[in-house]
């Protein structure tokens, strides 16, 4: 097993507190991903226990753990890695108690017997999550702890701020981490490393020479058994608060002083602070056909499975490029894309029939995929006689590096930026609550939804909203295949 750079992983060993522990996300990602760090070393040594309110032992709860291993770790394992960790999982149900769970957090804490930090991962859903901080708090486990909390962040302006207000109760601001995986991926934080590493973009990263911006995150599943959530949520909650506003203020934020938590979350707080008010008319919200007859869906349903929209950043470096964010469920693809169309050439010197211009401008593509990739289109000659351009494009793929298997899953690297106090990838009460004051006069006056194919690309209407320009997706061209060649 390749060796954990120093510096990545936190300083003491770990106390895991799971609430949620026999959910999905916990199988699906949180204790495989668990394991990975532990066994890989990213953390010194651990401690985990289960809390859900099954009413099972500890040994059903590392059967249950030992399953989602089998069925979703992504990478091999040996059984005497499983064994080491096995015996450092513990369970409880959650009638037992508070008193229960400090009994049990301070076993896991003796049996480490050195210094160690706490933990507490809140995979429940919203409606649950405050009685969880109310039991760490009655449990006196709060103290010299972080917790992750996952989204939503509450479900408008006023919900937001009465969460914050609760939460801060019993943790402060510092110890919290809101967690959103779109952030976790690696293309995310290549973001960083190409806009500041690289001489050559940041000069043009500007209004002067970006016309405009996609961030497109279409989805081909459906609800499966989230009906009952989503009915109270929509697209517009669901995703573009807690995920697609956050990509955006990566994408559009001013150079951080230093690479570190504190300056980037300001560059980010103050991209939210520059975004003009979402107006209805700037919205397109649709509904798939047959949604309202899925399982714990209204017959009568108004919630929007499909949203896109324009935003706009009021400052000096992105004062008149529009920002056109898409995303939605039964879609014609899934994908995960930030597109972004720089200015065509002010005229052309071409022969009519040259080509320029038919196949639109310039992009620079990432694709938020969990291995990054990258793409820049541009016109160049057709070889041969005649003056004829056609679209080409320079990729890289970070399957071309060798170094795939280095790439952590987003979960992974979030629970480590956790337990190491780093909020970098995290997002803070304080932009929570703007992006909810800009949304404030949409969810107010919400336009009507339009219904859409399963399969298709959403309401027609979408093409009226980014008039005159056009979607980026469905790609014309596919990414190329590993080691091809060519444009």
């Amino acid at each position: 097993m390749a060796k954990v750079p120093s510096g990545v992983g936190p300083k003491y060993p770990q106390v895991v507190v799971l609430f949620g522990a026999t959910g999905d996300l916990s199988r699906r990602k949180l204790l495989p991903g668990l394991f990975h760090l532990a066994s890989a070393g990213f953390i010194p040594d651990c401690r985990i226990i289960g809390v859900s309110l099954d009413d099972i032992s500890a040994d059903d709860f590392r059967k249950f753990a030992r399953t989602a291993m089998d069925e979703f770790g992504a990478r091999k394992f040996a059984d005497a890695d499983w064994e080491t960790f096995a015996r450092n999982i513990d369970y409880l149900p959650l009638s037992a108690g508070a008193a229960a769970l400090r009994a049990a957090v301070e076993k896991a804490e003796q049996s480490l017997k050195t210094e160690s930090r706490r933990l507490h991962y809140l995979s429940v859903p919203p409606n649950a999550a405050l009685s969880a901080v109310r039991m760490l708090g009655e449990a006196q486990v709060d103290r010299n702890s972080r917790i992750i909390m996952e989204k939503p962040f509450g479900t408008d302006l006023a919900s937001a701020v009465s969460l914050n207000s609760k939460l801060h109760e019993v943790f402060s601001e510092e110890q919290i981490f809101r967690i959103d995986h779109f952030l976790g991926k690696e293309p995310a934080q290549n973001i960083l490393a190409f806009r500041f590493a690289n001489g050559l973009f940041e000069p043009i990263w500007n209004r002067n020479f970006i016309d405009h911006i996609q961030i497109d995150v279409p989805e081909t599943l459906g609800l499966g058994t989230r009906a009952g959530f989503y009915e109270a949520t929509g697209a517009f909650r669901d995703m573009v608060v807690t995920h697609l506003f956050q990509i955006l203020a990566f994408v559009a934020m001013e150079p951080p002083t230093a690479l570190e938590p504190a300056p980037i979350s300001e560059e980010k707080n103050k991209v939210f602070r520059s975004m003009l008010p979402i107006q209805p008319h700037d919205v397109v919200r649709g509904q798939y056909t047959g949604y309202r007859s899925d399982e714990g869906v209204n017959p009568e349903s108004e919630t929007e499975t499909f949203i896109a929209l324009r935003c706009s950043i009021d400052n000096w470096r992105w004062a008149g490029v529009p920002f056109f964010l898409r995303t939605g469920k039964r879609l014609a693809e899934g994908q995960r894309i930030i597109s972004i169309a720089f200015r065509e050439p002010p005229k052309s010197m071409f022969p009519a029939d040259s080509g320029v211009g038919a196949q639109g401008p310039d992009h620079l593509t990432f694709d938020l995929a969990d291995a990054s990739k990258m793409s820049l289109s541009f016109y160049g000659k057709r070889p041969g006689p005649g003056m004829r351009l056609d679209k080409l494009s320079l990729q890289f793929a970070m399957r071309d590096t060798g170094l795939i298997g280095d790439v952590l899953e987003a979960y992974e690297r979030l629970i480590l930026d956790a337990m190491r106090g780093d909020h970098t990838l995290f997002t803070a009460a304080q932009g929570i609550e703007r992006l909810w004051e800009v949304s404030t006069p949409l969810l107010e006056a919400p336009p009507p939804v339009r219904l859409y194919a399963p399969g298709s690309w959403g309401p027609n209407a979408i093409h009226q909203l980014i008039a005159p320009r056009a979607w980026r997706l469905p790609f014309e061209r596919t990414w190329r295949a590993p080691n091809q060649l060519g444009g």
